[in-house]
């Protein structure tokens, strides 16, 4: 079989959450450059309205939902929302998330929580859902968690420390494994992508605290770029990794060598 067929999304549906910025644009841009509709939520409609415009004049086709991962009640009905729309859910990117840096002993419950349940608990609600209502019923799915290279280590460099943050995405690279592992015999395919330190909103506070000593510890010395996640996450959104499932892949300069 030729090798850019494999790589082919076109036909297939692409929900990316936390897709109007950052990360989870940039996958929208990967996937829909190779034929995917591409579904993004966020919690910002005008972020949302701006994401749109800018992937249809790439020439993607596009549904925005305003939705909030942690509001649980709504994340059914916004699956059923897409599969009302148009059909299917054939790939899922759980991208959204957020971050907290506060010392352990002064972290509060509060933001322990905002932590967890976006990270971790929307993410297992909205996966649960679109394999229940499309995936499983179709037997074909490929779920991609964007985790962190924090999923794997604690807090290094002397840089801010982000308990829950850590912990969160700790989290997602085991239930990466573990849920790959049940759902192999439904034919769907569950992998993470581990990024480093990518500039973002997210990442911005955390830069400009410590910039200089992330990069003295990266040995390709330089932080990711807006095109360094794409092929893997294209390969992974994919038929050309239909035999990979349970990876959790590090993006990141090759940080955790050192």
């Amino acid at each position: 079989m030729p090798l850019k067929p494999l790589f082919d999304l076109s036909g297939k549906v692409a929900l990316i959450t936390g897709g109007s910025r950052g990360l989870g644009l940039q996958i929208a841009e990967a996937l829909g450059e190779y034929g995917a509709k591409v579904v993004l939520t966020a919690r910002k409609q005008n972020e949302l309205d701006e994401a749109k415009s800018h992937l249809e004049g790439l020439g993607v086709q596009v549904l925005t939902i305003r939705n909030d991962l942690t509001e649980y009640d709504t994340v059914e009905p916004m699956v059923q929302q897409i599969l009302g729309e148009w059909g299917q859910i054939d790939i899922l990117v759980n991208n959204a998330g957020t971050t907290w840096g506060a010392k352990t002993e002064e972290l509060p419950l509060e933001a322990w929580n905002k932590v967890i349940n976006l990270n971790l608990t929307g993410l297992f609600l909205v996966t649960q859902a679109v394999g229940r209502l499309s995936m499983i019923p179709r037997r074909s799915g490929r779920i991609v968690n964007i985790a962190s290279v924090a999923g794997f280590q604690g807090n290094g460099m002397g840089m801010i420390p982000t308990l829950a943050y850590n912990t969160s995405k700790g989290g997602v690279v085991n239930l990466t494994r573990t849920l790959a592992a049940e759902w192999a015999a439904h034919n769907i395919t569950v992998n993470s992508i581990c990024p480093g330190y990518f500039p973002t909103k997210m990442t911005k506070g955390t830069l400009e605290y410590g910039e200089q000593r992330i990069l003295s510890h990266t040995p390709l010395g330089r932080l990711g770029n807006d095109q360094d996640l794409k092929g893997l996450a294209l390969l992974l959104s994919s038929d050309a990794s239909a035999f990979m499932t349970g990876q959790n892949i590090a993006v990141d300069g090759g940080s955790m060598l050192v």
